[in-house]
């Protein structure tokens, strides 16, 4: 199992994204943005934790989501984020939440 499969299983990660959800009132963070209330089901971390690992329990860094928003933050033939994955890394960045 690679390592991050194994953390998303770890009971600190699994009562951080209850938290999260229940702080997002488990609504689609991406989905409000444009007025939609839209049941989220998934926990993002805005920075990815292969790239930041000292973030993955920030609470600042991670977002509740919606299945199929969550989808359009990653490119998954390739690993990495899409544009609006980027988009969510300036956005968090210009309100000061991380480094």
């Amino acid at each position: 199992m690679k390592q991050v499969n194994k953390f998303y299983k770890d009971p600190k990660w699994m009562a951080k994204r209850i938290r999260i959800l229940k702080r997002d009132e488990y609504r689609c963070k991406e989905c409000l943005r444009y007025g939609r209330s839209v049941a989220a089901a998934t926990v993002h971390h805005v920075i990815p934790l292969d790239q930041r690992p000292d973030l993955k329990f920030n609470s600042d860094n991670l977002i509740s989501l919606c299945n199929k928003c969550h989808d359009k933050m990653h490119d998954r033939t390739n690993n990495k984020l899409t544009k609006l994955g980027e988009q969510w890394i300036k956005r968090m960045k210009a309100k000061n939440k991380f480094q």
